[in-house]
């Protein structure tokens, strides 16, 4: 046999073996690695599109501290669309004020946050406490309500992907997937598998401790916050619990986690005595960071949350950061995987999520610098895609890219109501304007009355309750439907 006839051989066997091998292999539509806040919302969001997804974790259960607890307006609002935002409102509350402390004596009310209260068109008015482990609990409950599952105990050990998919190498065993997403956390391996650089500055060189600890005498009014040359300390209770989160800094030293050692920094920092805390919950240390990956996707495999981007806590911008890059991924896998969109609308992924990343990192490291305070921006009711690849048209008051506001209809509805679930919502507002035949499954249509939020014409909402398409007429908008929603 010649020499090219005998590679042309081996070639072929090699391709039969590994064809044999992907067959063997347990498949899942996408992977994904993490059961964080970031994880378990796209595993949900993915769950009530009927896409399979496997959900692997390499802890043997949910994440047991407080750290993320803030949620954002912006976030609440996904939380109702995935159909958990009672669970959220029953189990937190809102923000106490802040008392500054000075020498065992209270000096005076602040408050942290800028409280514009609900509107028609924004119905989440202030950031709402939660802890992060109750947050997961809900989120996961929802999860297994629609089928889905984490599998606990099992880690990620290699990763490797070709032109029809993702191959992942479990502690468990292998599994094969059409999408993989690392939702791993910022010190994410997959990302380091994918050899994804993350850039980024130290946003503060004093290390922090943040732990949930119990101090019955201390009263839940308010977030307790006691300066001082050695760092702050800031005691806030957490809603639904009888814990508080303790936060402090170290301008001298390293935090010590045992509970010895947070006693003695309660001692030595508030009016308290040690014993004043009766337990510890949980603990842990960091230095505040910002830094961001180079990119957030390579081939079949996708950044989220602090994989992608990791925040100083200062102005709660990380986790609803993280929410929100799945909130806008899961729809998009979606739409691929099951509605025969084109790959290339995955693409717009990263170019929609890495400029915003980019801006609520910026805006974390000033409020943890004291360079700008917590205000409307925090809340990411404002984050839009104006100008990106999928943003097109505009119409009244809003343009494509913006977030779709909500407001009341007859009935006692809301346009919320209309958005809810993984559909296209195209809403005629004040407007009689002409339609193209549309697939009524995909894309629910309503007549509304004129209504200032959105003055008058066609809105397109996409499933993660953005503005895609805006117009006085249709004209471009079977076109636009084309590009999301099929080849």
């Amino acid at each position: 046999m010649e020499l090219n006839s005998v590679k042309e051989a081996v070639r072929t066997a090699a391709a039969q073996a590994q064809a044999q091998t992907q067959t063997q292999t347990p498949r899942t539509e996408v992977l994904i690695v993490g059961a964080g806040p970031t994880g378990l919302t796209l595993a949900c969001d993915l769950a009530r599109r009927g896409v399979r997804a496997l959900v692997v974790e390499q802890s043997d259960a949910l994440f047991p501290g407080s750290r993320g607890k803030g949620l954002q307006p912006r976030t609440m609002e996904v939380l109702d669309d995935l159909g958990v935002v009672d669970a959220v409102l029953s189990s937190g509350g809102s923000a106490p004020v802040g008392m500054v402390w000075q020498d065992g004596a209270r000096q005076g009310e602040h408050d942290m946050f800028e409280r514009p209260g609900p509107t028609d068109a924004a119905p989440y008015g202030e950031p709402w406490l939660l802890p992060q482990w109750r947050t997961q609990q809900i989120l996961y409950t929802r999860l297994r309500e629609l089928g889905g599952r984490v599998a606990f105990g099992t880690a990620l050990t290699g990763i490797t992907q070709d032109a029809d998919g993702v191959t992942a190498q479990l502690s468990t065993g292998t599994v094969r997937a059409a999408y993989a997403v690392a939702a791993d956390g910022g010190r994410s391996p997959v990302r380091r598998a994918l050899g994804i650089a993350m850039t980024g500055e130290e946003v503060d060189p004093a290390p922090m401790l943040v732990a949930d600890v119990r101090i019955p005498s201390l009263d839940r009014l308010n977030w307790h916050v006691f300066p001082g040359d050695a760092g702050f300390l800031a005691i806030c209770p957490l809603p639904g619990t009888d814990e508080f989160q303790l936060v402090g800094q170290f301008t001298d030293g390293e935090p010590d986690l045992a509970t010895a050692g947070i006693r003695a920094l309660v001692a030595a920092r508030t009016h308290l005595d040690a014993d004043a805390v009766t337990e510890v919950q949980w603990a842990s240390d960091f230095r505040p960071r910002a830094a961001m990956a180079d990119r957030f996707q390579e081939g079949r495999v996708f950044l989220a949350g602090d994989a992608a981007h990791v925040h100083s806590p200062a102005g709660g911008q990380g986790l609803n950061t993280s929410v929100q890059d799945a909130y806008n991924l899961g729809w998009k896998l979606g739409q691929v995987l099951r509605h025969g969109a084109p790959g290339s609308l995955l693409d717009t992924y990263e170019r929609e999520r890495l400029p915003v990343a980019a801006r609520m990192l910026g805006l974390s490291t000033r409020i943890h610098r004291g360079e700008e305070q917590r205000g409307a921006a925090t809340m990411q009711l404002g984050v839009g895609y104006r100008g990106g690849p999928l943003a097109e048209g505009g119409a009244g008051e809003l343009l494509a890219g913006d977030r779709a506001p909500d407001g009341p209809l007859p009935g006692g509805r809301r346009l919320f109501d209309l958005f809810r679930g993984p559909h296209f919502t195209l809403l005629a507002i004040g407007t009689d304007a002409e339609l193209p035949p549309l697939e009524t499954a995909s894309v629910h249509v309503h007549r509304v009355e004129a209504y200032e939020a959105y003055g008058k014409g066609l809105f397109l909402v996409r499933p993660d309750g953005h503005v895609g398409w805006a117009g006085e007429d249709a004209s471009g908008l079977a076109d636009y439907l084309t590009r999301v929603m099929c080849c």
